[in-house]
């Protein structure tokens, strides 16, 4: 980076800090003021006193001063014990703000940016340097010790300048000091520097080591693993991995500790000859009557102190420098931009429901690959149609879904609402047009009624309904608090354990509860037996009304009760129709699938 570089990134950070950490810095800046000063008021006082009695003033002079040192010192030290429970209610609500904001970036990008490798390896990166006190919480740390170290050398140098303007201290001795200061400086930069070199190059390599640690700890913690990490005796595997990674993690981080240990031996030895001659200065001082014992005393504390204030000033600031790296990475995640087009307008509410859907010409491509997903597809349903979308694993039935829900963009072609670019209309409420239950779909650890409404509040009797529509009824009746039972056992050590088809009802209860105009499902029947999932299609039918129905399933049995039918086979549509037709065309793939599964269920 160029200086001008750093310093458009420092100003961005400190604007980034201020913009959502705004208490924390408040607090922060008048905890440290205060403490750093908190030690000079004695220091002073007692060198005033100590030549009070020295030279024998008046005791109301004595008095005064003794007054002042505490009543001074009682006003920091309780600005300080005010401050201090603020300050830390502040911090904690810092790293929920950084949380906050990681899931607020997450839910702005764009559903292509989510699905990305490089995207959660770039996440994980960024949040493992906040773990480890890289990125904003460096700047933290810095702003932090600025506050404290210009508090220091301010008091220091307030209380210590009569000792660079006596004529009692030689030239040479001033001259001494404050070149012994600019070395000590120089030292410490260069100290810092390849502390910092060392340090960003161990955590360069420990980010891919970091993140396959935590995922094999999660193996360990998530309790969802359980049952497969019991039965199949993993669990020697699994520790055994980990304790590799943790071996020769701790392996690189004593070679690391040594290194930087090596590296600061000059800074250590500077400082320390400079406290030394600082000391035998002042000493010499006092043989030849040039300072009272008193300025002894302050001279001492305050030009420590100042030769440390400026020893730690000068490292963070070089720090704050070799840091940009990270927030440079920081803001690079934050940044990353949704070029998916949000559209303006607003999408029709049709009294007669009237609304088509059209795929002119379709093409698709995951980012990052050249294979086509979808090729060519076209296809026009319309509101209150059953369409049943059919093939193989990986022939594009969930990708023609994402397409229509618009959690990505055609490559080519265009999918049209109504005759329009459905990229025309306002993006979030155009979601609101469809209820999805994915084959993926997620459940929450809280109230069941939460679940199904996807909100704090909810309509208890309307959730009742849809649970009943989902066939989860006669588990709902069993439930002792109905609608606020919890799910798992995560917030509520008396919620509840469910299987993977009553979790698959509750899923189907949910897409109810949105009362969209498209109802779509894919495969959300899998936990299903053959008898369940055709009670809940059937009873689907009925519910869905006049809205459009969407099904994808492997069990070709759910198929019969759809309007039409679109059969994909890599990429494409190559049959549509009812399942009567598909049927009769005993060269069809249609017929193929539909006779493979048949076989099963009959003699």
């Amino acid at each position: 980076m160029t200086f001008k570089e750093h310093i458009k990134m420092e100003r961005r950070a400190l604007k980034e800090l201020w913009q959502h950490h705004r208490t924390y810095v408040i607090c922060m800046c008048l905890f440290f003021v205060f403490q750093a000063a908190y030690p000079y008021i004695p220091t002073y006082f007692s060198a005033e006193i100590i030549n009070n009695l020295y030279e024998g003033a008046p005791l109301s002079t004595i008095i005064t001063n003794v007054v002042l040192a505490v009543g001074l010192t009682f006003l920091c030290h309780g600005i300080v014990r005010f401050v201090q429970p603020r300050l830390s209610v502040a911090h904690g609500n810092t790293f929920k703000t950084e949380d906050w904001l990681y899931s607020k970036k997450a839910m702005e990008m764009e559903y292509s940016s989510i699905e990305s490798p490089d995207v959660a390896l770039l996440r994980s990166r960024v949040r493992q340097e906040s773990h480890t006190g890289f990125n904003l919480w460096n700047l933290l740390r810095s702003v932090r010790s600025y506050v404290e170290n210009i508090t220091r050398i301010i008091c220091s140098l307030a209380l210590s300048i009569s000792f660079f303007t006596s004529s009692g201290v030689p030239l040479f001795g001033k001259l001494g000091i404050v070149g012994f200061l600019v070395i000590s400086i120089i030292v410490d930069a260069f100290c810092t520097a390849k502390n910092q070199e060392i340090t960003n190059k161990f955590w360069d390599d420990s980010s891919v080591v970091n993140m396959m640690s935590d995922k094999y700890e999660d193996l360990i913690n998530n309790y969802s693993y359980a049952k497969d990490t019991r039965l199949y005796s993993m669990e020697s595997g699994i520790l055994s991995r980990i304790k590799e990674f943790d071996t020769v993690e701790n392996k690189r981080e004593f070679k690391r500790s040594l290194k930087c240990m090596l590296v600061n031996i000059p800074r250590v030895l500077v400082a320390d000859i400079l406290k030394f001659c600082a000391y035998m200065l002042l000493i010499w001082c006092s043989i030849q009557g040039a300072m009272s014992v008193g300025d002894i005393t302050k001279y001492v504390v305050c030009i420590v102190g100042l030769i440390g204030a400026v020893s730690g000033l000068v490292k963070y600031i070089h720090l704050s420098f070799l840091n940009h790296t990270y927030l440079e990475r920081y803001f690079s995640y934050f940044d990353i931009p949704n070029n998916m087009y949000q559209g303006s307008l607003t999408v029709e509410k049709r009294m007669d429901n009237e609304y088509y859907v059209e795929f002119r010409n379709v093409s698709f491509k995951y980012p990052n690959t050249d294979t086509y997903a979808l090729k060519n597809v076209n296809v026009k349903f319309k509101i209150g149609e059953k369409l049943a979308v059919v093939g193989m694993n990986g022939s594009g039935k969930t990708t023609f879904i994402k397409l229509l829900c618009r959690l990505y963009d055609p490559t080519e072609g265009e999918i049209l609402l109504n005759g329009v670019n459905i990229k025309k209309y306002d993006y979030d409420e155009y979601m609101q047009i469809f209820s999805v239950v994915f084959q993926d779909f997620k459940l929450f650890a809280f109230t069941l009624g939460q679940n199904v409404a996807c909100a704090p509040t909810y309509d208890p009797k309307k959730v009742e309904e849809c649970l009943k529509n989902a066939g989860f009824e006669d588990r709902y009746k069993s439930l002792p608090d109905g609608a606020e039972t919890y799910l798992y056992k995560r917030f509520d050590k008396s919620g509840i354990e469910i299987s993977g088809g009553e979790a698959q009802k509750i899923a189907l209860a949910r897409a109810l509860y949105k009362d969209s105009p498209f109802i779509i499902l894919d495969e959300p029947t899998s936990a299903l037996d053959p008898v369940s999932e055709y009670e809940i299609y059937s009873s689907f039918n009925t519910i869905t009304g006049d809205k459009t129905a969407i099904y994808i399933s492997h069990r070709l049995a759910s198929c019969r009760f759809c309007d039409n039918i679109v059969v994909f086979d890599n990429g494409s549509i190559i049959q549509h129709g009812s399942h009567e037709s598909l049927l009769s065309n005993k060269n069809g793939k249609y017929h193929e699938l539909w006779t493979a599964q048949a076989q099963y269920y009959t003699k």
